[in-house]
């Protein structure tokens, strides 16, 4: 499947390139191809780099968090659940606890320490995985969680708001939670439809619902905070479950008589090997990406939709901010981008600007998590994963537009 995806890339990427040439006198697009082919090709280089010092630290952590003996007892806590939603991973496998702190980083808005657990979780679960090659149920369900997982903390998104003069940088925190919710919802139910699983099962519901309540709670008290206040406790939350996640694995190791310092080398030696080896898969991912990005590609399909629309004589000032829905999956600095391109041509506070923010913090990137994940445990074969991603993407993306026309229209 990865190598289907790796050559439509080119394919589609050459054939608008040339339509390009053809039919727009566009004679600079394949020099813009090419300068992307090389430009990625030393991003890729750049980000695997970056991601060798937090996989290390990360694993590190995690590694310290195993010999305390703190993470099997989260594993008990969350067996029952994962061991119904995934079948073939056993009550209390490390995989389960791997798995809760991925979804936790993911809850928080911590992208650095999210990264780094996902390919641990996706390791783990690769130990239970007959064919190494072809990517196993429970693979595949992880894959779909984490690049829809739920965010409760969208500050980067935030920032960029108030940084570019926001009358109410927080007034998008809503409408992005209900659209990522929706995104996770989906993304659960297609892959329970593909994998056969149980969802109305009395504990299954029984943990969803809990889940739905806690946030319901959540948002309500959030929802009373300031755009100031909320900037606040986002921020004090996140960085102070970091800190404490930290102090507690070394206590409890260092109570326990663990040699932290050893335990914690071991797990990074573990994280370097495997930044190391996701750079070939990401350097493909990326270069396909950039060509795509370059011939015009995105452009092409912008103009069908805006025709679409148009025929129908529909409102169309939600197709202003498709860039940043298309993108989204494809790269996440290349989302942001036409996130912060839309918001300087319409306002910040404009319709489109609260719109692309929306988008912007409803999905993930799923071809790069896809590339990443299975490529850090050589997994060759993704079957319904992208299927599912896509999906839960789409959800989404129109999620977010119901609810700016509710929200902001």
């Amino acid at each position: 499947m990865l190598h289907r995806i790796w050559m439509g890339f080119f394919v589609i990427a050459f054939a608008s390139g040339t339509y390009q040439w053809l039919g727009n006198g566009d004679h600079e697009v394949f020099a813009r191809m090419v300068t992307a082919l090389f430009d990625m090709a030393g991003l890729s280089v750049e980000l695997a780099i970056g991601l060798i010092g937090l996989m290390a630290f990360w694993l590190g952590i995690v590694s310290v968090g195993e010999a305390s003996g703190l993470i099997d007892k989260l594993a008990r806590m969350l067996s029952p659940l994962f061991t119904r939603l995934m079948p073939e991973v056993p009550r209390n496998h490390p995989a389960v606890s791997s798995m809760t702190l991925n979804l936790s980083a993911n809850i928080l808005g911590l992208d650095n320490a999210a990264t780094p657990l996902g390919i641990k979780a996706m390791k783990d679960l690769q130990t239970l995985n007959p064919t190494p090659e072809v990517a196993s149920n429970a693979q595949i369900l992880f894959l779909v969680l984490n690049t829809s997982s739920v965010t409760l903390f969208p500050v980067t998104i935030l920032l960029y708001r108030a940084q570019m003069g926001a009358a109410d940088p927080a007034s998008v925190f809503i409408p992005i939670l209900i659209a990522t919710c929706c995104s996770t919802f989906v993304g659960l139910l297609v892959t329970a439809w593909f994998q056969r699983i149980n969802l109305r099962d009395t504990l299954v519901m029984a943990y969803l619902l809990s889940g739905f309540v806690l946030m319901l709670a959540l948002v309500g008290w959030l929802s009373t905070l300031t755009a100031t206040e909320l900037h606040r406790q986002s921020s004090l939350i996140s960085n102070l479950s970091i800190i404490s996640l930290i102090l507690l694995f070394l206590l409890a190791a260092q109570r326990k008589n663990i040699n932290v310092y050893d335990a914690f080398i071991e797990g990074a030696k573990q994280g370097f090997e495997t930044a190391i080896n996701i750079i070939p898969y990401l350097l493909a991912m990326l270069v396909a990406i950039g060509v795509f990005r370059a011939s015009a590609a995105l452009d092409l399909l912008m103009e069908l939709i805006r025709s679409g629309v148009d025929w129908f004589s529909w409102d169309s000032r939600w197709v202003d901010t498709l860039p940043t829905a298309l993108m989204k999956p494809l790269s996440g600095s290349g989302a942001r981008a036409m996130m912060i391109d839309t918001m300087n041509t319409f306002g910040v506070d404009s319709f489109q600007g609260r719109l692309a923010a929306t988008m912007q913090g409803s999905t993930e990137t799923t071809f790069y998590v896809l590339a990443v994940y299975f490529g850090a445990v050589g997994i060759r074969h993704t079957r319904h994963a992208l299927i599912c991603g896509l999906s839960a993407d789409i959800a989404g993306i129109t999620a977010a537009i119901a609810v700016g026309y509710w929200f902001y229209a």
